[in-house]
């Protein structure tokens, strides 16, 4: 008799005896262990062996089933992991084919938004308010970047949301909402005030001249500015991912183009007709310009203490600063060069077409950014995966030839440059913006710019959301501010470049026609 528990127990362990397996019921697992363990009987080495086989291989299992979900509890049954496991990875069995066709129409809607951009900067640029206060062009690259800064980093940070179930349930997707939605009211006040000292600063370096009333008008036209067109573009981009959701589509391909396609035009066009307004109201200053200034500085309180609610945006209020801040700076001596260039005859286009250029640069350097994004948080948290280390000085063979779907991306991105410009220069020449006449020889020098644009944005998103990953950074709320900033930067001026190497050669067809 007392021998006989032993064979049993060895069945157990291998799995052939007549008793069924813990690991194989139907059940969550726990009462199935303790219904074994009765079974075996009274020897009580021989049932904890079993137990703790039991529990092990259970544990194993819910382990394993946990790191193909990354996100479902330890504590599971192996049928709920099963059923939650192929939701998240979905967006990352996407073709070149697929990829381009999710893409290409916001692509396209962007485009034609910063079109329509550099149409307005092309008229606003003659009024009166931008002759007389001419620092407003240095804000003009760093307003319009806030769609990098803010809108593009909320809706990259709610796709990746989206994609791996955390918007789920209408608890969670208010929750977001209202978190998000607060953070970029407080980082757009912050950003716009900054961004304006910045304006100040740059336009008084050169020529030395400092003006009280002008500077009170860039900080009102700058944070009133900032601050509307956030909640516009963010209320749109909030649509946008729920809707793409519910139809089926990666939010990461349409989201970031979409909220750059109306971006730029409502911010270029708020801030020429607030700026305009209160330039009217010069003679009345000292009580108009503070007091708008103060108003929107007064609301910080209500949507500091709204963001802090949300566990997701209480870490950005904190930690999220420097990326922005930054960003703002780099987008400014953009805008520096916009201004020494844009009253120039022998840069005659660059107002109409340095918002095209920034922005397609911008729109698919953040595309890509946020697909990288949302491939890394399906595999863990920042800075915890040991197989996403980042490339120290990854090859630009790897970024662009690799097998892996992000490298396919940034192919599919890469080869939309030539056509998309193609269609918003025929666009401009039909519309006869920028007073310039479109030669082969322009085209030539304006895609060389737009090409080596986007490959060096492309090329530093792979070394950077890596970089930022694998020092605990989350990719959506640091890279996508300096990438678009360095679209900014590297748009305009290489754009400037090749109208001054156009002028040298002389090419004057590009110089003003009227």
């Amino acid at each position: 008799m007392s021998s006989k528990p032993e064979p049993k127990d060895i069945h157990q362990l291998n799995g052939t005896g007549p008793t069924a397996s813990p690991c194989s019921s139907d059940g969550p697992g726990r009462e199935p262990l303790a219904e074994t363990s009765e079974f075996l009987g009274p020897d009580g080495a021989g049932v904890e062996v079993v137990v703790i086989e039991s529990r092990a291989n259970a544990k194993g299992v819910r382990e394993e089933d946990a790191l193909l979900e990354n996100g479902s509890q330890s504590n599971e049954s192996d049928d709920v992991s099963t059923d939650h496991g192929p939701t998240p990875p979905s967006p990352l069995k996407e073709t070149s084919f697929s990829i381009g066709l999710q893409v290409l129409f916001p692509f396209l809607l962007a485009g034609f938004g910063t079109v329509a951009a550099g149409m307005v900067l092309d008229i606003v640029q003659h009024w009166e308010v931008f002759q007389k206060v001419t620092e407003v062009f240095i804000l003009v690259p760093a307003l319009l970047g806030l769609k990098g800064n803010l809108e593009m980093t909320l809706a990259s940070r709610l796709s990746t949301a989206a994609n791996i179930g955390h918007m789920d349930t209408p608890k969670e997707l208010w929750r977001m909402i209202t978190g998000n939605m607060a953070l970029i009211q407080v980082q757009a006040t912050v950003v716009g005030f900054l961004a304006s000292i910045a304006a100040v600063v740059f336009g008084w370096i050169p020529d030395g001249h400092f003006s009280i009333p002008h500077a009170f008008l860039l900080c009102a036209s700058s944070v009133a500015t900032a601050f509307i067109a956030s909640l516009v573009l963010g209320m749109i981009m909030i649509g946008v991912i729920i809707g793409s959701r519910k139809i089926g589509i990666n939010p990461d391909n349409v989201a970031t183009p979409i909220a750059a396609s109306l971006g730029d035009l409502i911010t270029l066009a708020l801030l020429s007709g607030i700026s305009w307004g209160l330039y009217l109201e010069e003679d009345n200053w000292q009580y108009i310009y503070p007091l708008v200034c103060v108003f929107f500085v007064a609301l910080l309180p209500v949507w500091v203490v709204l963001a802090r609610r949300s566990p997701a945006t209480r870490e950005v209020l904190y930690s999220g600063w420097e990326p922005v801040v930054i960003a703002m700076a780099i987008s400014s001596v953009g805008g520096l060069i916009l201004d020494k260039t844009v009253s120039d005859p022998n840069f005659a286009g660059m107002a109409v077409f340095t918002p095209v250029i920034n922005g397609v640069g911008g729109n698919l350097v953040a595309v890509q950014a946020s697909r990288i994004s949302t491939f890394l948080h399906m595999n863990g948290m920042p800075g915890e995966n040991s197989e996403q280390v980042p490339r120290r000085c990854p090859s630009p063979c790897t970024t662009f030839f690799s097998p892996d779907v992000n490298s396919r991306s940034a192919r599919v991105l890469f080869l939309l440059v030539v056509p998309g410009h193609l269609v918003f220069l025929y666009t401009i020449s039909c519309m006869q913006g920028g007073h310039t006449t479109l030669t082969l020889i322009f085209i030539v020098f304006y895609m060389t710019a737009a090409l080596l644009q986007v490959l060096i944005l492309l090329y530093i998103a792979d070394w950077m959301v890596h970089w930022m990953w694998g020092r605990g950074l989350d990719p959506d709320n640091f890279s996508i501010p300096y990438l678009t900033a360095l679209g900014d930067l590297l748009g305009t001026g290489l754009l400037a470049l090749s109208f001054h190497v156009l002028w040298l050669i002389g090419d004057r067809d590009t110089d003003v026609g009227d």
